[in-house]
């Protein structure tokens, strides 16, 4: 089935959730304006749709290889990449100064979504990139910016972001790499580093590793990081002391590259600092935070995919009879069916409205005026990144693995395509910290910003969206706004119990609820997201606009309030009461 990308979706979510007009009224936004957005989202569907999304089938049947150390993509990547990179597209929100459009956030976050729901493994490559240039911007020397910053924004180099370790994953403070002072302004790095996306690849002439490795006189753990950029072709056009030794055999996303690096076999690659010796995790995080946005739109892409699959194949599929029918009905017909369908477009709405949010509070936190105002929408991006990344990427397996059931015993078939779907969706929950780490963050580093005082101030958002709703009080909306109501309720009681127990130093009782919290969170913040929509499309009825989409959203709204935001209150029951199962779990887990 082939794909068609969301713009009408995605733009209302930007424009009536996510406030592009109104940022574009504040001038937030420079020279953007709405009608160059939809100019912008409505190409970036076209080249997604039509170019980039015949590659998904293909990129999954014949992946990458690698040959003596050089990595092949797959058939068509060179060429769409080639055509991508010309048209700008990799360009969008980089800094005018080294040859970027400078377009907000937001407005990359969907086209981002597209790129992936066209062919996720070729959209995760220059998701890299764009954090590479983050972190070169906000990190790197003058002369490393002057030198590089300039072929990133092309799009004519990549970057690839290089944590992993045999035994160093998550717990960075393992890592081995090392790095020698050179006595001329560079060092020398030795190490090996593994599930490299994209650390090697013929799209490119070059690629700019950044690394994270320990000097001889570092400090201890984390604190002794430091972050270096290490290209593969150096200055002088000779090659560094860098290699893939190995390609990953994967459950998904066959066509990007997932690399073993080794650095440093002829006496160490050479590589120039970023920021400050000791401080590359910080460095590094400025490009983690950029990724964990994009892997959270990756979860929205996948589940949008894996969406229209399902609902095309539920029209056409003809099993069994629907009530009141003579003949055999299409699938879509039967209302357990529709369950699935309804539940998979709402998770996906609610994810895709998250994320949009997310990257808003982003580019606030940049150029609001004021430093207040800026410092107020960072911890605000803060606090929605961790929820964007692993609600939305546990969205993507719960989508993909519906849309198999949807299709049944053709779902478990390769041939339909389906199962792709879930084999791509299920790294996303991994990828850039995993859902559990991402929950830890919420809990014990975000939800204590400014004493609590920012996480309470976005359920005061969402309190007051349920007011509007109050307001609205029309019988399309059934019984939406009791359901999010009692969610806000349980999601402000789960809140409040985390953060007294993190102040009262009980860290097992925030660290056993913290991922039902995470969920709980995602499903009230969704579900009033989709409320927000769903008002507005009830104005745009109001005001004589009939397009049936504004049905469709205040329908989906009262769906996902009363069959998914429901959940809320076992969620917070697990929060308050889960830390439990902590004291017995070494019982429960030994036999």
């Amino acid at each position: 089935m082939s794909y068609r990308a969301p713009v009408s979706d995605i733009l209302f979510i930007m424009r009536h959730v996510a406030g592009l007009d109104h940022a574009a009224e504040e001038g937030l936004y420079g020279d953007l304006t709405p009608d160059l957005a939809t100019a912008v989202i409505e190409e970036a569907g076209r080249f997604g749709s039509d170019i980039i999304a015949p590659l998904n089938r293909v990129g999954d049947a014949k992946g990458a290889t690698l040959n003596d150390g050089v990595v092949t993509t797959a058939p068509g990547w060179k060429e769409t990449y080639k055509a991508w990179t010309e048209v700008g597209w990799n360009s969008l929100s980089g800094p005018t100064e080294y040859g970027g459009q400078g377009l907000p956030t937001l407005l990359n976050s969907g086209c981002v979504e597209i790129w992936n729901s066209a062919c996720a493994a070729f959209g995760i490559g220059p998701v890299l990139t764009m954090g590479g240039i983050e972190a070169l911007v906000a990190h790197g020397s003058e002369e490393l910016k002057a030198r590089y910053l300039e072929k990133l924004v092309s799009g004519e180099w990549t970057a690839t972001m290089n944590l992993t370790e045999p035994q160093a994953g998550s717990d960075l403070a393992a890592l081995r790499a090392r790095a020698e002072r050179a006595g001329d302004g560079t060092y020398r790095i030795t190490g090996q580093k593994i599930f490299i996306t994209y650390g090697e690849h013929d799209l490119t002439d070059n690629i700019l590793h950044l690394v994270l490795a320990r000097l001889p006189d570092a400090p201890a753990g984390t604190r002794g990081i430091s972050l270096f950029l290490v290209p593969k072709i150096l200055p002088d056009g000779t090659r560094n002391d860098v290699r893939c030794s190995g390609l990953e055999h994967k459950l998904g996303i066959h066509a990007s590259p997932t690399c073993t690096m080794i650095f440093g076999d002829h006496g160490g690659a050479v590589g120039w600092l970023v920021g400050e010796e000791n401080r590359g995790l910080n460095c590094m995080f400025t490009m983690m935070n950029n990724a964990r946005l994009a892997v959270g739109l990756q979860g929205v892409a996948v589940a949008e995919r894996a969406y229209q699959q399902a609902l095309a194949y539920a029209r056409e599929r003809r099993q069994g009879r629907a009530v009141g029918a003579t003949e055999s009905s299409p699938i879509i017909d039967h209302p357990d069916v529709q369950r699935n369908l309804l539940t998979m477009k709402a998770l996906t709405a609610a994810s895709r409205s998250i994320c949009l949010l997310t990257a808003a509070a982003i580019d606030r936190s940049h150029h609001a005026k004021g430093d207040a105002e800026r410092k107020k929408a960072y911890e605000q991006a803060s606090l929605l990144t961790p929820v964007a990344k692993a609600f939305s990427t546990d969205t993507a397996v719960d989508a993909a693995s519906l849309g198999v059931q949807v299709h049944g015993g053709m779902g478990f078939i390769e041939e339909t395509g389906a199962a792709q779907h879930l084999r791509d969706a299920r790294i996303l929950p991994i990828y850039e910290g995993t859902n559990g780490i991402q929950a830890i963050d919420l809990v014990m580093r975000k939800l204590p910003l400014s004493g609590g005082e920012t996480v309470h101030a976005q359920i005061a958002s969402m309190r007051g969206t349920v007011v509007r709703l109050l307001k609205e009080a029309t019988p399309a909306f059934g019984t939406s706004t009791a359901r999010l109501r009692d969610a806000i309720d349980s999601l402000d009681r789960a809140t409040s119990y985390l953060l007294k127990a993190g102040s009262a130093n009980a860290p097992n009782d925030a660290l056993a609820g913290a991922t039902p919290y995470l969920r709980l969170f995602g499903l009230a913040q969704g579900g009033v997201a989709l409320a927000d929509a769903a008002l507005a499309s009830a104005q745009m009825l109001k005001d004589g606009n009939e397009n049936p989409a504004h049905h469709a959203r205040i329908a989906l709204c009262r769906f996902f309030a009363e069959n998914l935001a429901v959940e809320a209150k076992g969620l917070e029951e697990k929060v308050l009461g889960g830390s439990g199962f902590v004291n017995d779990a070494s019982l429960a887990l030994a036999s």
